[in-house]
């Protein structure tokens, strides 16, 4: 007997076979950077959560059936823990340190260039997408997965790789296997969390030695963050994103890192004219560079150090004064998604944070 899902499969098989040529999307240099991609400017369309939401996930497999309740509130039940499955490339940099191993991955950007899989084995796994909304759906059809894991993005209502800007035929993605994701939300610490409890209900054991160690490792270097800061309660910090046009300063709350760093006590700066409709950013032009100073400068590392050394090319770039002083550190912006990448982030930071003068823009 065919099943469901093989029908499915072979009818978008054969519709993909003499479906027209995928175009894909891109952006000029001038436009802001997307919150969740690896490199600097793509699509504006891919944007950090909203920090309203408080939708956690929830799972289960009783009984042999595998049930689980995603980042958009929606159910999913299988007879049976999944076991193929296709995942985003954050969603992988999630679950492959925890055991789970995709049997594809879709990413934003060339492999070799993503800052989330570039520590991990990739090794056997289908690459099916190297380049922000666009997915070869007829590839990942062919994988026979059980299950896709993408995020789920509460301002644009979608899942990775189906927002809007994507390809239309990413949209099939949902005719070949349930698609479930955790939220994409203000803290990256509560992602992790989040895809232990994802990662466990499909037989990750979190006990593993290596396991606990990169959680151990990230307690570690959380702590040591901690105490850097509260040695230097002045000290404020501004997260930018340079680009050969503008100058993006980012709004703390929608970006899910900065947010924790904000709790764990750092004073970052909060632009007072966010974007409308993109709140994510406040955009200036460079004549307008020294609107905002702080002791550190955080930059971007998606693009880095391309980026920093545009912005090193602006006759107003020292203007800011961390900036002038090389006071400047690495963002690791929104691409964080497991307990050992996140403990290098902390350590590296924290260096910055102790080489600093807190009393630099006093």
């Amino acid at each position: 007997m065919v099943s469901h899902r093989t029908r499915s499969i072979t009818a978008i098989l054969a519709s993909l076979a003499v479906a027209a040529t995928v175009v894909s999307c891109g952006d000029d240099d001038g436009d802001p950077p997307a919150a969740d991609a690896t490199t600097s400017a793509t699509s504006p369309s891919d944007s950090a959560a909203d920090s309203a939401s408080d939708t956690t996930s929830e799972a289960s497999s009783e009984a042999g059936a595998w049930t689980y309740v995603d980042g958009s509130g929606t159910e999913v039940t299988l007879d049976e823990v999944p076991t193929r499955i296709v995942a985003h490339g954050s969603a992988a940099a999630a679950l492959i340190p925890l055991g789970i191993r995709p049997v594809g991955i879709y990413a934003d950007t060339a492999i070799d260039e993503d800052l989330a899989l570039k520590n991990l084995d990739l090794d056997g796994i289908e690459i099916v997408g190297e380049e922000w909304g666009v997915i070869n759906v007829e590839a990942v059809a062919a994988l026979e997965p059980d299950l896709i894991v993408a995020e789920w993005w509460p301002v644009e209502q979608a899942y990775s790789g189906l927002e809007e800007g994507t390809e239309a035929t990413n949209a099939q993605m949902l005719e070949i296997a349930p698609i479930v994701g955790i939220t994409q939300g203000p803290s990256i610490r509560t992602m992790i969390e989040d895809y232990e409890a994802l990662a466990t209900s499909l037989g990750a054991d979190l006990d593993e030695p290596a396991v606990a160690a990169d959680r151990q490792r990230f307690e570690d270097a959380l702590a040591g963050f901690e105490a850097a800061i509260a040695a230097k309660p002045d000290l404020s910090a501004l997260a930018i994103s340079p680009t050969v046009e503008l100058l993006y300063v980012a709004v703390p709350e929608y970006a899910a890192e900065l947010s924790d760093f904000v709790t764990w006590g750092l004073d970052l700066v909060v632009p007072d004219s966010p974007d409308e409709g993109f709140e994510y950013w406040e955009t200036l032009s460079w004549e307008n560079a020294d609107k905002y100073q702080a002791d550190l400068v955080i930059i971007d590392e998606r693009s880095y150090p391309a980026n920093l050394e545009q912005a090193e090319q602006q006759p107003t770039w020292p203007a800011i004064e961390a900036a002038a002083t090389g006071a400047i550190a690495v963002w690791p912006a929104y691409w964080l998604r497991n307990y050992a990448d996140y403990a290098a982030a902390l350590e590296r930071l924290t260096t910055a944070i102790a080489d600093a003068d807190e009393h630099l823009v006093d």
